[in-house]
């Protein structure tokens, strides 16, 4: 086994030995919220959010963007498990801000291995053999925070599945700081009607 699948199996050893009646949480959150934020290792949404085990759903993806799969989990937390409002929270330093379509296109028809990035922009090992197809994949980057979370509330809110009470609040998180700086704008656009 290699030392990080070492370091987690006994990080959650401990946790078990600490686990105590988290066995009986129910399957809905206990605070009815749901929030879209980006896989970032910097954010942590139980803290900045002030969550603990049971509270809210946390959907996760790169850029926390309004994916398909996104909209789902959002649309089967509230159908099936009964949350109540949502927040899409971006965040500043994003690396979905570092390159575009065509940039990653490019480097996965280069290889299949890590990229590397320096002052200059994005490079490829050309090792290995790549493949086109994602040339035609939309990666969903971003140009501008403030828009990109406006656009992800609209598309959420435009969504024929999700119900117009369900108010949607959108974010920044700001990395430097650790503070949620909203975006008046999404709101608006989330406003439950």
């Amino acid at each position: 086994m290699s030392k990080i699948v070492d370091e987690v199996i006994t990080a959650n050893a401990d946790y078990v030995a600490d686990f105590g009646s988290k066995g009986d949480l129910p399957m809905p959150p206990g605070r009815q919220f749901a929030i879209l934020t980006c896989m970032d290792a910097r954010l942590d949404p139980a803290k900045y959010a002030g969550l603990a085990e049971g509270d809210a759903h946390v959907i996760r993806n790169a850029g926390g963007r309004a994916s398909d799969d996104a909209i789902r989990s959002l649309i089967i937390s509230y159908k099936l498990l009964g949350t109540k409002e949502w927040f899409v929270i971006h965040h500043t330093d994003c690396g979905m801000e570092t390159f575009n379509n065509e940039i990653m296109g490019d480097l996965l028809s280069g290889s299949l291995q890590t990229a590397s990035v320096d002052e200059s922009g994005w490079h490829d090992s050309h090792a290995g053999g790549g493949t086109t197809d994602g040339k035609f994949f939309e990666w969903l980057t971003i140009s501008d925070q403030s828009k990109s979370v406006l656009a992800d509330v609209q598309r959420i809110r435009n969504n024929s599945m999700v119900p117009k009470a369900i108010p949607i609040y959108g974010y920044i998180y700001d990395c430097k700081s650790g503070r949620l700086v909203e975006v008046p704008e999404a709101t608006e656009a989330g406003k439950a009607s």
